[in-house]
């Protein structure tokens, strides 16, 4: 059994407790229990979370861990030196070690990032690029693995963090199984933006976001103005003026934005070549593609293909 100790302090962020559903539900699907997590703090006992409730604690100790992970708070707290003692001890006996979220900064004080890779909830990226420069930090990251540390960006990243432990320490069939039973996305890949196109595109009513709705469902279709003006059930010529009016730009730049982030996640899982992925988000061919992807990234599909592996 795998023992995971979970490090929590006073106004820690309750969402990242989410991840002992996904280690929960990992032992739920097993024939034996995988993970035995525990959940520590300074002293022990009842620690307040961000939302004001208490949640019970064992204390640090000098128990052994296959995996540490910190979690991270609203506030972007000091480290306290306690935690970072426990890390500096800990660490070096445990396989892995991991932060969600702002708990990244307390692996950074720690000395447990340095001249790594990671990321943190992508507010915070700039504060930790200026706190601790010898970290190679990459904000538009869901999460990154790093030879033994593993950091997550924000909030919900938490859970694709906890997926790929399970997928890491048993296949990628439990953690497909532990997805459908928590009802998420199985998982995220660790080099996906951390920003969705459709929430930057931020329409401002209904129908231009029903309209955006149906282009994403449908990317491989042509998607023309008379297409996404039945879906908003305006006239084309109100469709344009309306779509301009609160965009600020035209419905093909939309879908193009749509198109390049679905692409963009494709070519993260690594399983698609550019051809294939070219045809099937409706850019048809690798050359429209690349032009796209030029435009919104700076660099060919291929590089960033190369990145993600890289950082996975």
């Amino acid at each position: 059994m795998l023992r995971v100790g979970i490090v929590l302090f006073p106004g820690f962020q309750v969402m990242n407790l989410g991840m002992t559903s996904v280690l929960e539900f990992a032992n739920r699907e097993m024939s034996e229990p995988l993970y035995d997590f525990v959940l520590l703090s300074e002293h022990g006992g009842p620690v307040v979370c961000s939302s004001g409730f208490e949640v019970s604690t064992q204390p640090f100790g000098d128990s052994r861990f296959d995996t540490i992970l910190v979690v991270g708070d609203n506030d972007l707290q000091p480290s306290p030196p306690s935690l970072i003692d426990f890390l500096r001890r800990a660490s070096p006996a445990a396989r892995r070690v991991a932060a969600a979220c702002t708990g990244a900064f307390h692996l950074a004080e720690a000395g447990l990032l340095h001249g790594r890779r990671a990321t943190t909830h992508w507010y915070y990226a700039a504060d930790m690029r200026k706190r601790y420069p010898d970290v190679k930090v990459e904000e538009d990251r869901i999460f990154i693995i790093d030879n033994d540390v593993w950091t997550s960006a924000g909030m919900t990243a938490c859970i694709d963090l906890a997926l790929a432990f399970v997928e890491k320490d048993a296949g990628a069939e439990l953690a497909r199984h532990v997805a459908r039973k928590l009802v998420v996305y199985h998982r995220r890949a660790g080099g996906q933006s951390q920003f969705s196109a459709l929430l930057e595109l931020e329409p401002k009513s209904d129908r231009i976001q029903t309209a955006l709705s149906y282009a994403r469902r449908n990317l491989s279709a042509p998607l023309s103005v008379e297409q996404l003006a039945d879906a908003a059930h305006l006239s084309p010529r109100q469709f344009t003026r309306a779509f301009r009016e609160e965009m600020g730009h035209t419905p093909a730049k939309a879908v193009e934005r749509l198109r390049v982030e679905a692409a963009r996640l494709m070519l993260e899982t690594g399983r698609h070549g550019v051809d294939v992925v070219a045809r099937d988000v409706g850019f048809g061919d690798r050359e429209r593609m690349r032009r796209a992807f030029l435009r919104a990234f700076g660099q060919p599909p291929q590089a960033v293909q190369r990145m993600t592996r890289d950082i996975e």
